[in-house]
């Protein structure tokens, strides 16, 4: 069994075009029914404002299969430490021996996150982008415009934080890795209404999107609710939208954005609702026109994480990195 390192692990995986035609991959994979996924476990430590997710899938044909444990603390960016750490353990196919630990806390999530915005992104944002627009400061506010450069081009970004200092913070180093403008914004409404595409990064538990700030050829990716409480976007904003994807309906209704809006009876579980698979596969379409509003729902699935944890494991075996742990049988 081979131990991995962040630092190993942060060499050889990385937000680019490999780690996005991966991802698309698993879900076209998903789409097909050629996966293996079971619902969510989750433990919630409310005192603490933190929770702990295990996700895992296997797909058909791979020799290996991730089990992912993350855990989200959204107070320890006050203590000094990252919201979200864990790790990934691998697993062989054939026999169920453990291939390897890969102690990534929580960067082949952030990895595997991002990309599939990028994939959101490929088939419902305009293909010109003027403004790009990101609500929060935290690693996915970053990894998220990394990857959306991967499939868009766009001019200058407009940012939202409640901390002054953080949103200093990020503009200075996003206009450096991104080469665009990067400018502070005073409100939620004034991203959106200024903004093509808006990127929602939070664990907001109240709605901080509104259906009156949305205009013609508008994307939205909302990716921080991944649990019951937590809700981005205002269930109206679904009403309003004309295309409304995600990567898994069952998840969706069950965690993210879909759930709130299925509660306030704006949509039906049998409203069209198109997966990235389908749309990756051609089954569906995303967006047809310009002037449409198109909308995202991210919760996270199992299968990007076999997907970016056996890519990430072969380059580690290639770069002849880590630690062989003997195990006996």
């Amino acid at each position: 069994m081979y131990i991995f390192s962040e630092e190993d692990i942060r060499q050889v995986t990385d937000v680019n075009k490999k780690a996005l035609e991966l991802i698309e991959e698993g879900f076209r994979k998903l789409a097909k029914q050629e996966v293996t996924m079971p619902p969510i476990l989750r433990v919630d430590l409310p005192e603490n404002n933190g929770e702990v997710d295990v996700k895992t899938a296997y797909i058909k044909g791979m020799k290996t299969f991730a089990l992912k444990i993350s855990s989200g603390f959204f107070d320890n960016p006050k203590k000094g430490l990252p919201s979200l750490s864990g790790m990934m353990l691998l697993f062989h196919t054939e026999t169920g021996m453990t291939e390897a630990v890969l102690q990534d806390n929580g960067y082949l999530t952030d990895v595997r996150t991002a990309v599939a915005g990028a994939v959101a992104a490929k088939y419902l944002a305009n293909p010109t982008i003027k403004t790009a627009g990101i609500i929060g400061t935290g690693t996915q506010a970053r990894y998220q415009l990394r990857a959306l450069q991967l499939v868009r081009e766009f001019d200058e970004v407009l940012v939202y934080g409640r901390k002054k200092e953080r949103v200093e913070q990020y503009q200075e180093e996003m206009q450096e890795v991104l080469g665009v403008t990067v400018k502070a914004a005073e409100s939620p409404e004034e991203v959106v209404r200024k903004s093509d595409t808006v990127i929602t990064t939070t664990p907001a538990k109240e709605p901080l999107i509104q259906k009156e700030w949305l205009h013609p050829g508008l994307h939205i990716t909302a990716m921080g609710s991944d649990a019951e409480e937590k809700n981005e976007i205002h269930p109206y904003v679904l009403g309003a939208a004309d295309v409304l994807a995600c990567d898994s309906k069952s998840q969706v209704f069950r965690l993210g954005e879909h759930h709130h809006a299925l509660d306030a009876k704006v949509i039906k579980e049998d409203s069209p609702i198109v997966e990235l698979g389908n749309l990756s596969l051609g089954k569906e379409k995303g967006r047809t026109d310009e002037k449409q509003v198109t909308f995202c729902d991210l919760t996270g699935t199992g299968v990007q994480d076999t997907v970016i944890a056996a890519y990430s494991y072969d380059k580690l075996r290639e770069a002849d990195k880590g630690l062989l742990f003997p195990v006996k049988n």
